[in-house]
């Protein structure tokens, strides 16, 4: 999702932005996600052994516990499904020793601080993440995507009174849970939970969605990445009404739908995630939706293509490789 053209023009234009505003107004780019146990780790140690060696046992405990599986999240999930054992107590102490050691940092150094207190907290949810997935169940989607508000609820702390944020994810992620058949396994999600918690605030969910084009993505978990072709979208899905209807590249505001009794039921949905399988379009890859409470705005185009990425996408099975970098995005 980030390591492609789009994003590097992002960060271009975003650092000439920041460079005409005083550091208070500046905007800051961040990931929300759970996933860098091991990379979050080495942060932490790095920022202790810089600048709070007091709670750098704590640190090294929480290495020494996870060292045997050898950076392997599976092999440590596995391991705890099988044995009566898990780094949970350390990660936690991990947390709270960072917590309670911290000293009030310069000006200059908060920025340094609130980093490394976040990747503690991905070390601790990281944790029990894993863990929990091997279980399966929606617990783990859940343990994430509540992950995710926290660390957004954080940003908007550090950021202070005012401010404000833009979170690029999956519609799966952004729109509100509740109206979807999620909401039947239990699963909730961030657009859910910041929409309950922080509705007076001013939340806007936008949905997007495009009947035909391509996408990078695999067919598997850490699967190598391909540049694969959308289908047009299942008949009488959401996708689809949209195209007969004419209604191509266009952001549609939802408020005034929601009074229409034909807008208020429940369509297929496309979803498209870091793993899509075009073949599955027929019987999966669609959420139920009432598509006007689960967004507030929708972005529809008729056809997308892939972003482009920064690393070598794998060949087709006929052995060419597909085009990395299409015209347009």
């Amino acid at each position: 999702m980030w390591a492609n053209e789009e994003v590097v023009q992002l960060v271009q234009w975003l650092r000439r932005h920041n460079d005409r505003l005083p550091e208070g107004q500046r905007a800051g780019f961040y990931g929300l996600d759970v996933y860098s146990l091991w990379d979050s780790l080495y942060q932490v140690l790095g920022y202790l052994g810089k600048h709070d060696p007091e709670a750098l046992p704590a640190a090294h405990r929480a290495f020494r516990c996870f060292e045997p599986y050898g950076e392997d999240v599976q092999e440590y999930a596995r391991a705890t499904r099988w044995v009566d054992t898990s780094c949970e107590d350390e990660v936690v102490s991990l947390l709270a020793e960072l917590r309670r050691t911290a000293r009030l940092p310069p000006h200059d150094g908060r920025e340094a601080y609130f980093n490394a207190e976040q990747n503690a907290l991905v070390v601790k949810n990281a944790e029990h993440y894993y863990r929990t997935m091997v279980q399966g169940g929606p617990e783990s989607w859940n343990i994430r995507d509540r992950h995710m508000t926290e660390t957004l609820q954080g940003l908007m702390r550090h950021h202070r009174p005012g401010a404000k944020a833009i979170v690029w994810e999956h519609n799966t992620h952004v729109g509100d849970a509740r109206f979807t058949d999620m909401a039947d396994d239990g699963m909730v999600n961030v657009g859910q939970l910041v929409r309950e918690g922080h509705a007076k605030e001013g939340v806007i969910l936008v949905g997007f969605g495009s009947f035909r084009g391509s996408v990078i993505a695999g067919q598997e978990w850490e699967a190598p990445m391909e540049r694969l072709r959308v289908p047009p979208a299942r008949p009488d899905s959401w996708e689809d009404v949209l195209h007969r209807a004419g209604v191509h590249d266009r952001l549609l505001l939802l408020d005034e739908a929601r009074t229409n009794d034909d807008l208020l039921q429940e369509r297929g949905h496309r979803a498209i995630g870091v793993v899509y399988h075009p073949d599955y379009e027929q019987y999966g890859n669609y959420v139920s939706t009432v598509l006007p409470l689960r967004y507030d705005a929708f972005l529809f185009f008729n056809e997308t293509q892939a972003l482009r990425p920064l690393h070598e996408v794998k060949a087709r099975a006929d052995g060419e490789v597909p085009e990395t970098y299409p015209s347009g995005v």
